[in-house]
């Protein structure tokens, strides 16, 4: 069978990998000039790693047996690492339970409903009333007001800039269920990993084995219109038409309405739109390094930026030619004017903050700055978000829809990606399974015919 995958995200590729490790020809047709989408990889003039920054968690089950499985298993590396807040221009590491007891901003009382806050999140199961009360409001119930703003508010501004207002409760439930996945429970510390070579080494490993199953990854290709057919999907790109029995769509949901015919997609009238999350994300190569934490949630609204992250205290140095890599994202909506605006202009903004947060930093230690921008990173899940997402089924039964928007009870990471790409294929494996068994008939019907014509000397 011929799949068309829209987008070459990591979750294009893999659906692409995993058809064509069934047998099926799939093509992906992705924009950019290299694969991988938000996973996507960048030239830091010495060494490559992650455009924007990841991590694997040790349950992160879905992406960890997906790694072993396009055997990538043997690169995998783990670190154990620290969390920092900083606060009325102090740092407070928060990285285990007795720093946590430790930390000076709340009291005792204060503490205690913030842990049993995140305990009742972990377990809760009944997330369907946490999407009609925003986060704000859902924390400082639970909480209190003064918690909500020492210690709950820097990780929403750390992970979605002001947009946290707009948000519901849902979001935070997701984030404290993975966040627990990241404690080894043995040392009640951090235990981060990731990839020899980061996701460029995941990336070719997926792309080569697509191409050896007989699949294609199509790079520079920009798809301009989706169109039903007889049998199957059209997909134009670079006003060129290809057809497929199957088509998947896994880009965000506006190029979904704006190159999808009607006959395949519509939103119902009723629908709310799906509002975006943008990053604007300063990559900085330094000879030292700028923070001993993982992650430091900045609870400070004069700082440019949302979260100092320190790449290389999860990487070892090897990987980045003996050079320290830091990451400072700000998160904005998709049509923030700071998502346009000129390199220079954030370089400048960033480093002033830097200096405020940092008195005796120097500009000494820095070798390349860089700016890197991502303007639909994920939905943002506000209230009642479950009855705006497209469905995966659509008016056409050879056209689906597979994409972010439709984590309702996961936040946006790798190892949702895979599960909801596996999910995917494990539900509709029938459909696929059937067309396969269609052609297989088609074609053996076809070679009896040929193989009579060969006997009575037929021609042509």
């Amino acid at each position: 069978m011929k799949v068309g995958i829209v987008g070459g995200g990591l979750m294009g590729l893999a659906l692409s990998q995993k058809l064509s490790e069934q047998g099926h020809q799939a093509t992906v047709f992705e924009s950019a000039d290299q694969p991988g989408g938000l996973a996507t990889y960048h030239d830091y003039d010495g060494f490559f790693w992650d455009r924007f920054y990841h991590v694997i968690l040790p349950g992160d089950s879905f992406l960890l047996d997906f790694i072993r499985d396009i055997g990538l298993g043997d690169k995998l590396r783990w670190s154990h690492t620290r969390t920092g807040f900083y606060v009325d221009r102090n740092f407070y590491s928060v990285s285990n339970n007795l720093e946590f007891l430790r930390f000076p901003l709340l009291t005792l009382f204060e503490k205690v409903r913030f842990v049993a806050t995140t305990l009742y999140c972990s377990r809760l199961k009944d997330w369907e009333k946490l999407e009609e009360i925003t986060v704000e409001d859902w924390l400082k119930k639970m909480c209190g007001a003064k918690a909500f703003e020492k210690m709950w508010k820097p990780l929403l501004l750390a992970k979605l800039g002001e947009n946290y207002k707009q948000v519901s409760a849902i979001f935070i439930w997701t984030y404290i269920k993975r966040v627990f996945e990241a404690r080894d429970s043995s040392a009640q510390k951090e235990h981060l990993g990731y990839v020899v070579g980061g996701y460029k080494v995941i990336l070719e490993r997926i792309t080569r084995l697509i191409e050896e199953n007989g699949g294609k990854v199509q790079l520079n290709a920009t798809v301009e219109n989706i169109l039903p057919a007889a049998q199957g999907v059209d997909i134009v790109a670079n006003n060129q038409t290809h057809h497929f029995e199957k088509v998947i769509f896994t880009g965000p949901v506006n190029s979904l309405l704006k190159v999808t015919n009607e006959q395949l997609f519509h939103y119902k009238a009723n629908q709310a739109s799906v509002d975006y999350l943008g990053v604007v994300c300063m990559v900085m190569i330094t000879d030292k390094p700028l923070t001993p934490y993982y992650v430091l949630n900045i609870a400070d609204s004069e700082i440019p930026f949302t979260g100092v992250i320190g790449m290389t205290t999860v990487v070892s140095t090897d990987q980045t030619s003996g050079c320290h890599l830091t990451y400072l994202p700000r998160y904005v909506s998709s049509n923030d004017p700071l998502l346009q605006a000129d390199d220079e202009e954030i370089k400048q903004s960033f480093m002033a903050g830097l200096q405020k947060m940092y008195p005796d930093f120097r500009m000494d230690i820095v070798r390349r700055v860089y700016v890197n921008r991502a303007f639909k990173v994920q939905p943002l899940q506000k209230l009642n978000y479950s009855k705006s997402i497209p469905s995966i089924t659509t008016k056409h039964p050879d056209f689906y829809v597979l994409n972010n928007a439709q984590f309702i009870n996961g936040t946006l990471n790798n190892n949702n990606v895979i599960e909801h790409a596996l999910e995917f294929l494990e539900n509709h494996k029938e459909a696929f399974l059937e067309l396969r068994k269609s052609q297989t008939v088609v074609i053996k019907e076809s070679d009896h015919k040929a193989d009579e014509c060969v006997e009575e000397n037929c021609d042509g």
